[in-house]
Formats: structure tokens, C-alpha cells, sequence
């Protein structure tokens, strides 16, 4: 400090005041803070604001919250609004705490923390309204705030929606923006185009939030003319001011070709920029890219679904889980594979909730799952879901989290029969076993068409078997040969077999003993017993002209390997024989 300015200060701390802030406006404030400091020190409100402002920017001092919240509080008390309305946003922003005592810093303000407290609202509220009645705009706009989104005891959306009003006609773009909102939620079209006017006002000022909402409203053409590629410049802009959702959007758009010329590389290093400053949609995406790219990095695509996943993201946390359980990108665990599909499925995600149920009935989980999983299904289903309806059925058939009991199984699948293929073929299943509802083989040849219909094989098979032997109505034999060369043509060992047999027996299809043991090769091929004993004995026998006795033999070891009686004592005639 030059010896005129430290005799000047020494004389007059208004003057010393003065001086520094020439000092700053000049570029100097390692020269201008001395002198400022001096000011604040003989309780000069402007002064401590001033100091208050240095600490926490770093200008001519090294930063400190901790000392920029003392000097703000002293300016504060003094009456600054300035300073006032800045401390209020730090506790809203839970950059500082309240002191308990006004002259008392405590240990803990030694070490600055590096993650924000939870907001002060009661603390923010007193220094804000003061600000605000003094004339602050930008105490209007943070009061305004606090009235809208602070803590229910605080709210008062009218009163929030005045002090907006106060604030945007006062140039804040704070309250231009917030003012913005007020109306938007009052949901009155003919308020559109004033909703932009007052973005378009904010955004002008420079604020990151306001570029990014002119950018939706400009990509939608709200309030504004719909124009992509203009939406696209506000993304970009906000995005280079460091805003996580214009990041995100911005490389959406970049990625997908939707807002301007695809350019994937240059997407992905936004969606990135995205993801690291906490915008956990875009970490879960970019792990979905690495999935579900033409050369998936499953490692790569764990990373991003876990930062997601511990941001609280229930498809991340699921997918994370996929990974654990399938061993991809991450050593296989499948408790950690539970653990991620319990958080996901606590959560409220239904897609979770019905792979942890199937996890938990394979065995894996904790003890207490079993009970979640039920108390789940059944909020669900009472809502109306049919798929949880579904799945209560199944875990009061298996007595999963609840006593076992088949009349209720019957009545939640009978529920979710009405839009559940699953259901459909289960309900048929009860109705043909008798289980939970009375037996009637009627019904159950109706809702296995259904399900056949809607392309289950496994209903397709049930239903030609119905068909077949004329059990719930007329016997179809042809109508059941087309229904198991369609489920057959899916892989389903079952119909081939069955096709087999018709083509033996010339029961709905004509007699073709080489086409049937073509059928039933192709059934033993996939582990089908039955089909196995009948190749055997057509090799053995020669019944469709080829006679292959030590083909037919293996075929039989194999049958009797399944437990078929038939095939083993026909291996033990060959051995008498």
C-alpha cells in the first residue's frame, strides 16, 4: 500500500473506501483490499460487502467462505441489501451455515467443505424479506424463491409471484426467469408467449438456465417460432457456460441428428461433460450407448450406470445389476447383481421388481426380500397393473412373501389374464388342473387361444393337444397339426414330437412313417425322451424303411437315461435277445 493511501486511509475510512475502489475498478485489487479492509474494520456496511465479496472471489486475498460469510453477516446486520440478499443465497444454496452465536466462528469454519450443507430457508427468509422491502431486486427474486420452492411452512405462491413481478420490473434476470416459472405453472395459454418474453429477457442477460429454456421453447416452438437449429445454438451456448441439462440436450441432439448435423463424437463428449458435472440421465445413456454399441464395452458402460445408479437412477441401478449378474464388464456377483435390483426395485421401478422376484425365487437375495416382493406386486396390482396383478398370483401359487394360497393365485392371474399373454396361459393351466378354480376344460381350451394367438408356443402346444384329443370341445386333428407345425417351427422339441406321432399314426395328418421318424429325429435331437424311445424303436425296427440296430440302441440308452421305462425294457429284451 503506497504511504498517501495508508495516511489517507489512517484519516478517513470513507476516503480509504473510496481509493480502494478506484483501485479495483483499475484492475489492482491486491492494492484496493488493504484499504477496503480498513473501511469494513470501522463498520462501514458498503465496506464489509465489499471485503465479504473479496473473500469469497478470491480478489486481492486467497478465497475463504468461511471469512466472506463473517464480513457478508457484518454488512448484513449494518443493513447492506446487497449483503443481505448474498448471504440469503448462500444459505438457500447451502454454501454457509447460521451461526449460532454472531460473534463466534466456530472449529469447524477452519476447513472450508467442498459439497454444500442442506439450505437454510428459515435463516435465508429473514435476510431476504429485508432486502427485498428495501428495494433489492435481487432480494425480491430470492424471497420469491423461498416463497415458492423453500419448505411448505414458507410457501405463499401469490406472495411468491409479487415479489417477481417487483423484481422483473426491475431488470433482476433472476426475477425475470423465476417470474417466468410463476406464470408458466399457473397454466394459462394465453400467458405463452409472455412466459418466453421474460425468458428471452433473462437469457439475454446471460443466465445459463434462461439459454437452456429458450433453447425448449425455441426447439418446440412455444412463445417462440418453432426453429431447431436456433434451439440448437441457445443449447450449445448454455452448455459452454457449463450447464449440465444443455450439455445433456445439446449432445442428445448432436448424437441423434434431431437438432443439427450429426456428429456423434462431438455428442458423446457433451453427453460426458454431462454426466461428470452430476446429470445422471446422461451417465445412464452413455452407459447404454457402450452397451448397445456394434462393439459393446460392457467395463466402460458399468462405470457410467453406476454413477447413475448411486445418483439414485432406478434403470441405471438395474442395468448395473444385468451387468453383476451376467458377469459383463464386471466380475459376476450375484448378491451385488441383488443388491442393485433390490435398490432398484425399493425404488418403484416395475421392471426390477419383477427380476428380483425371479432372483429371489432362484434363491439369491436376503430373507426379508420374499415379504418386499409380495407387499410390492400387491400395490401395484391394486392400482390396476396387470403384470404385477400377474405376478401376485404367481407369488400367492408359490407362497413368496405371503401364505400360500391357490384360490387367491387363481383370482390375481384371472385379473391379469385380460391383457397378459403369461396370464392367459397360466390361467388356462389352472383351469385345466383344477387349480384354484374349478376344473373346466372349456375355459381353459379358450384362454389357451388366446395366448396362442397372441404367438405363445407354449400355448400354441397346449391348445393342439386340447384339440388333438377333443378335450374342452370338438376334435381338430388337423386344426391341432397346423398349431404344432407353427410351434414347432420356433424350436418347440414338444410339437415336433406331437407332429411325429400324427404323421405315425395318420391322425390329422396322412401316414408317413418316414416324415414321422424325420420328426422324431429332430424332437431327440433337443432332449426330448419320448421322441428318443420312438426313434429308437423306428431305427431298431426299420418301420420307415432304414434299419440301423446300433442307432437305434443308442437312441434307446438315451430314453432310458430320462427315466422312461419303455425304453429300458426294451434294452433289456435286446439284452435277453
Amino acid at each position: 500500500m503506497a504511504i498517501l493511501d495508508r495516511l489517507t486511509a489512517l484519516a478517513s475510512p470513507a476516503l480509504a473506501l473510496r481509493r480502494a475502489i478506484q483501485l479495483s475498478d483499475s484492475g489492482k485489487p491486491s492494492e484496493a483490499f488493504p484499504l477496503m479492509a480498513i473501511a469494513a474494520r470501522a463498520g462501514i456496511a458498503e465496506a464489509e460487502y465489499r471485503v465479504a465479496r473479496c473473500y469469497l472471489e478470491g480478489l486481492g486475498v486467497p478465497p475463504s467462505r468461511s471469512e466472506g460469510a463473517r464480513w457478508l453477516r457484518r454488512a448484513a446486520d449494518h443493513g447492506n441489501p446487497d449483503a443481505q440478499s448474498l448471504l440469503a443465497a448462500l444459505y438457500v444454496a447451502g454454501l454457509v451455515a447460521q451461526e449460532l452465536d454472531g460473534n463466534r466462528i466456530g472449529s469447524e469454519s477452519l476447513f472450508e467443505r467442498d459439497s454444500p450443507r442442506e439450505p437454510e430457508f428459515a435463516a435465508a427468509f429473514g435476510l431476504a424479506k429485508k432486502a427485498a422491502e428495501a428495494g433489492s431486486a435481487t432480494g425480491q427474486a430470492i424471497l420469491a424463491y423461498i416463497l415458492s420452492r423453500g419448505p411448505e411452512a414458507l410457501r405463499d405462491l401469490d406472495a411468491a409471484h409479487g415479489w417477481y413481478e417487483k423484481s422483473a420490473a426491475a431488470g433482476c434476470p433472476e426475477g425475470c426467469l423465476g417470474l417466468a416459472l410463476s406464470l408458466a405453472r399457473r397454466s394459462q395459454p394465453a400467458q405463452t408467449i409472455k412466459v418466453a418474453a421474460e425468458i428471452r429477457r433473462a437469457a439475454d442477460a446471460g443466465l445459463p438456465t434462461a439459454i437452456y429454456l429458450l433453447g425448449v421453447l425455441t426447439e418446440h416452438g412455444r412463445g417462440v417460432p418453432a426453429d431447431r437449429a436456433a434451439a440448437a445454438r441457445l443449447y450449445q451456448l448454455a452448455a459452454e457456460k457449463g450447464l449440465p441439462s444443455a450439455q445433456f440436450r445439446l449432445g442428445l441432439g448432436l448424437i441423434d441428428g434431431g437438432l443439427a448435423d450429426q456428429d456423434i463424437a462431438a455428442g458423446e463428449a457433451w453427453m460426458r461433460r454431462a454426466a461428470l458435472a452430476g446429470n445422471i440421465e446422461a451417465a445412464y445413456r452413455l452407459g447404454d450407448r457402450h452397451v448397445k454399441s456394434s462393439q459393446p464395452d460392457y467395463a466402460e458402460a458399468a462405470t457410467w450406470y453406476r454413477r447413475a445408479a448411486d445418483a439414485g437412477h432406478q434403470a441405471a441401478a438395474r442395468a448395473l445389476a444385468s451387468l453383476y449378474l451376467s458377469g459383463n464388464g464386471v466380475a459376476q456377483d450375484v448378491e451385488e447383481g441383488a443388491r442393485w435390483l433390490r435398490t432398484a426395485a425399493n425404488g418403484g421401478n416395475q421392471e426390477a421388481q419383477v427380476d428380483f422376484a425371479n432372483l429371489v425365487l432362484e434363491g439369491a437375495g436376503e430373507p426379508d426380500d420374499r415379504a418386499s416382493i409380495a407387499g410390492w406386486f400387491e400395490a401395484t396390482a391394486s392400482s390396476g397393473d396387470l403384470i404385477a396383478a400377474f405376478n401376485l398370483g404367481l407369488c400367492f401359487a408359490q407362497g413368496v412373501g405371503v401364505r400360500k394360497d391357490e384360490e387367491q393365485a387363481a383370482q390375481w392371474v384371472r385379473r391379469a389374464a385380460e391383457g397378459v399373454v403369461e396370464a392367459q396361459y397360466a390361467y388356462a393351466r389352472m383351469l385345466h388342473d383344477g387349480r384354484g378354480v374349478a376344473a373346466d376344460q372349456k375355459q381353459a381350451r379358450f384362454w389357451f387361444e388366446r395366448a396362442a394367438d397372441a404367438g405363445m408356443v407354449d400355448a400354441q402346444v397346449a391348445l393342439a393337444e386340447m384339440l388333438l384329443n377333443g378335450r374342452g370341445g370338438a376334435c381338430l386333428p388337423v386344426a391341432a397339426a397346423q398349431l404344432f407345425k407353427r410351434a414347432a417351427a420356433a424350436g418347440h422339441a414338444g410339437a415336433m414330437f406331437a407332429i411325429g406321432a400324427q404323421f405315425g399314426s395318420g391322425q390329422g395328418l396322412s401316414l408317413d412313417p418316414a416324415a414321422a421318424q424325420k420328426w422324431f429325429a429332430a424332437a431327440a435331437e433337443r432332449g426330448h425322451g419320448h421322441a428318443q424311445l420312438m426313434l429308437g424303436r423306428y431305427l431298431s425296427n426299420g418301420l420307415a424303411g432304414e434299419q440301423n440296430p446300433v442307432a437305434g440302441r443308442l437312441w434307446l440308452e438315451r430314453a432310458a437315461a430320462q427315466g422312461i421305462q419303455e425304453a429300458a425294457d426294451e434294452l433289456s429284451e435286446f439284452a435277453s435277445g
